[in-house]
C-alpha cells in the first residue's frame, strides 16, 4: 500500500465525540441497554391494532430504536439532547420516543424474533440493523415495504448504496450510516500494514494482531485478499479463505478475536495492528496520531446500518417521514459531523463544507466514487449458508 491511498493518512478536522457507535463498550452501556431492552420487551407481544402496510394509526408519535451514541448529542447541565431529532419534532409535530437498545444484531434479533414470528407489534416503529440482519428480516417477510411516496428524499441516496443485493430496489431498507472495514495499525511500533496477507503472516506481527468476531468483516477481507469477490464467491474460495484464517490462528499470529474492544487494545499498545472499523479509528487518532487506517491493497468491506420498519408498526408513515427528514442533505451533514461514519446522503458533503471545510474533506466520511470502488459488500446468505459459514468461522474464532 502506498501513501496514495486516500484512506491511509491521519484525519484532520474531525470533532472528538468520545465514543463512536461501533466503539461503544458493552460493559459501559450494560445498565442503560438493559433498561432500554426491558422497555422494549414490555411493549412486545401486544396486538398490533394496525394492518401490514397501513401506516398504523394517526398518532403523532414515533418509537425509534438505535445503537448507542449513533445520533448527534449535546449535554447541557447534565441533560442530554439531540439537536436534529428535536428539530424534526418541531418541524413535523411528531413526538419521538428515542431509545438505544441495539448493542448487537443477534442479541436484538433474539428479543424481537418471537414477537415478529407471532405477527405482533414489537413496540417500535423503526429500528437500525446491519445489512446482513436486514437481509434476514426481508427473507422472513418481517418488514413493512416502504411507501416511497412518503420518502421523496430517497433519491438523495449515494450511488454506491442504491442497489444492495439483499434489497436491490431499497423497498425495505434505507441506510442510517455506513462504514468501512479495513486495517488499523500503530505506525510507532510497526511499519505499514497494507494487506491482509501482511497482517496474517508477517512474523514481526506474530501475537500482535486481532481480527473481528464479525464473520462478514473478517472473512470478506480475506476473500478479497485472495482475489475472490465477497459479493459472489464459490465454496472453494470460501474454503481457501477459512483455511488462511485457521493457519493464522494456529501459528499464533492472531492474539484474539475481538468485538469492540480492539480499539482499547490498539490504544494501549497491547496490539500493533488489527482489522478495524473506520469510525473507531477516527476517534483513536485524536489521542494517538500514529494510529493509521488503511484500505487493504485488495480492497475493504463496506457495510451499512439500515432503518427498517417491522411488520405491524403502529406509526409506519411517521417512520417514513423520519427517514425522509434524515435524507435532507443539511440534516445528514449535521448527523455525519457527529458520528464520523460514511454519510449515505448525496449533497451532505457540500452542506458540511459551508460550516466545516476540513471535515467535509475527510474521505472516511465522504469517500469519492473511486474510493468507494475499493470496497465490497458481503453477499446475502441463505439460511443454510449462514449456518455453514458461521459454524466454520466460529470453530476458529473461539
Amino acid at each position: 500500500m502506498t501513501d496514495l491511498n486516500p484512506f491511509s493518512s491521519p484525519v484532520s478536522g474531525v470533532r472528538n465525540t468520545g465514543l463512536s457507535r461501533r466503539g461503544f463498550l458493552r460493559g459501559v452501556g450494560a445498565s442503560g441497554a438493559a433498561a432500554a431492552g426491558a422497555s422494549l420487551l414490555a411493549a412486545c407481544g401486544s396486538d398490533s391494532g394496525g394492518s401490514s402496510g397501513s401506516g398504523g394509526n394517526d398518532e403523532k408519535i414515533l418509537n425509534f430504536a438505535n445503537w448507542p451514541l449513533y445520533i448527534d448529542t449535546k449535554r447541557v447541565d447534565g441533560t442530554k439532547s439531540y439537536p436534529t431529532l428535536e428539530a424534526f419534532q418541531q418541524q413535523t409535530g411528531i413526538q419521538v420516543n428515542y431509545s438505544e437498545p441495539v448493542n448487537d444484531n443477534e442479541e436484538y434479533f433474539a428479543k424481537i424474533r418471537p414477537v415478529l414470528a407471532a405477527n405482533k407489534d414489537v413496540g417500535v416503529d423503526s429500528f437500525v440493523l446491519t445489512d446482513w440482519m436486514a437481509s434476514k428480516l426481508i427473507n422472513l417477510t418481517w418488514l413493512e415495504q416502504l411507501d416511497k411516496a412518503n420518502i421523496p428524499n430517497l433519491d438523495n441516496i449515494t450511488s454506491a448504496l442504491k442497489e444492495p443485493t439483499f434489497d436491490p430496489n431499497r423497498d425495505y431498507s434505507l441506510p442510517w450510516q455506513s462504514g468501512v472495514t479495513g486495517i488499523a495499525y500503530d505506525s510507532s511500533v510497526t511499519g505499514e500494514v497494507g494487506s491482509i496477507t501482511d497482517l496474517l503472516t508477517n512474523p514481526d506481527l506474530n501475537g500482535g494482531i486481532t481480527v473481528l468476531k464479525e464473520m462478514r468483516d473478517t472473512m470478506g477481507l480475506i476473500l478479497l485478499d485472495q482475489g475472490a469477490d465477497p459479493a459472489d464467491f464459490t465454496e472453494d474460495e470460501w474454503a481457501s479463505a477459512i483455511d488462511a484464517l485457521g493457519a493464522a490462528k494456529d501459528s499464533g499470529q492472531i492474539r484474539q478475536f475481538t468485538g469492540n474492544n480492539y480499539a482499547q487494545l490498539l490504544a494501549q499498545g497491547t496490539i500493533a495492528a488489527c482489522i478495524a472499523w473506520s469510525g473507531d479509528v477516527i476517534q483513536l487518532q485524536f489521542d494517538n496520531p500514529d494510529i493509521k487506517f488503511v484500505i487493504p491493497e485488495a480492497g475493504g468491506m463496506l457495510w451499512s446500518d439500515n432503518m427498517l420498519i417491522p411488520i405491524n408498526a403502529q406509526h409506519k408513515a411517521n417512520a417514513e417521514t423520519w427517514m425522509n427528514y434524515y435524507y435532507e442533505p443539511k440534516v445528514a451533514a449535521e448527523l455525519a459531523a457527529w458520528v464520523n461514519y460514511i454519510c449515505p446522503v448525496a449533497g451532505a458533503q457540500e452542506e458540511l463544507a459551508k460550516t466545516d471545510p476540513k471535515l467535509a474533506e475527510n474521505p472516511l466520511i465522504f469517500p469519492s466514487d473511486k474510493e468507494l470502488g475499493m470496497l465490497a459488500i458481503f453477499q446475502a446468505l441463505s439460511d443454510e449458508e449462514e449456518t455453514q459459514y458461521s459454524t466454520e468461522f466460529q470453530a476458529i474464532a473461539v
